[in-house]
């Protein structure tokens, strides 16, 4: 089995002050998809620029041809399912279908406060996850929705003329718990982890490998669950937070042993970040473009 090597591009660079070279030469790199963050703002990033997602990918959908873009993730955090859908259909009409939608339930950074509410517990990211992804996925199927939830409604909600990938644009379903699998194993095209975030300060690749080994096997038994046929759920690894850190852009060598180890777990897609200096995404470009062209045939 293949594996696809994609990238993430945060939006903290001006469209005319190297925004659009980077989604540009991701194309020109052969990536499969360029990703990026959709949050209001992020960690380190915070005080510093940054733009919002849909704009940037529509951006990004008007200066490339082939390569597949997509968010990593989008959450319920600020996010309403019907403009949502709306937004996408459009993202994926100007882009020629070219759209993944990465989705999770969110967390507790600045994205949770910023409309001035207080941030949810962990459950009440998990119910209201629980609800967005199935209406979303409706909003985004059928040409119109009406619904009443506990959290959203839809009152003859209009999506003509629809996605123009069928039956809709793909699902990339961010999940470590039992209910974020269960909603992956639904309604998934792919399943994204980061690992275990416990392990990312002081556990070691070792273990990281192992709680990944983990998480697939319960993927797996929830796939089974619900009658999913795991054959067709994609498992994508966003990098950079297990305890390799940016060990694996180090060379094309430490990057081809890393994708392989996880690769016999069952990846089908590794994310690597585009560089960023002076963050925790600081990276050799040389090296980083070396990886980009020569590391998937050697994966292959």
């Amino acid at each position: 089995m293949s594996l696809h090597l994609s990238t993430v591009i945060l939006p903290y660079r001006r469209w005319n002050e190297g925004g659009r070279t980077a989604w540009t030469r991701a194309e020109q790199l052969g990536f499969h998809t360029a990703y990026t963050y959709d949050h209001l703002s992020w960690r380190s990033f915070r005080d510093g620029p940054w733009f919002g997602a849909v704009p940037t990918l529509t951006a990004a959908a008007a200066v490339t041809d082939r390569l597949r873009l997509g968010t990593l993730v989008t959450s319920p955090n600020f996010r309403h399912p019907v403009t949502l859908a709306k937004e996408l259909i459009s993202l994926d009409d100007i882009s020629g279908g070219r759209v993944t939608l990465g989705i999770g339930a969110g967390g507790s950074g600045f994205d949770a406060t910023a409309l001035g509410q207080d941030p949810w517990t962990p459950r009440e990211r998990a119910d209201r996850f629980a609800e967005f992804v199935p209406l979303l996925d409706r909003l985004l199927s059928e040409d119109a929705v009406s619904y009443e939830g506990d959290f959203y409604s839809a009152h003859e909600a209009r999506n003509i003329p629809g996605c123009v990938q069928r039956p809709r644009l793909p699902f990339a379903v961010a999940a470590t718990g039992p209910r974020g699998m269960r909603l992956a194993a639904r309604y998934g095209q792919a399943w994204v982890t980061t690992g275990d975030p416990k392990l990312y300060e002081n556990g070691t690749p070792e273990q990281s490998i192992q709680a990944l080994r983990g998480q697939a096997e319960k993927l797996a038994d929830t796939c089974a669950e619900v009658g999913r046929d795991m054959t067709g759920l994609d498992r994508v690894l966003l990098s950079g937070f297990t305890p390799d850190r940016t060990g694996p852009l180090q060379s094309l060598d430490a990057f081809v042993d890393f994708a392989g180890r996880h690769a016999e777990l069952g990846f089908t897609e590794l994310v690597i970040h585009w560089p960023i200096p002076d963050s925790p995404f600081a990276a050799d470009e040389k090296v980083f473009e070396q990886i980009a062209m020569e590391a998937p045939a050697q994966l292959r």
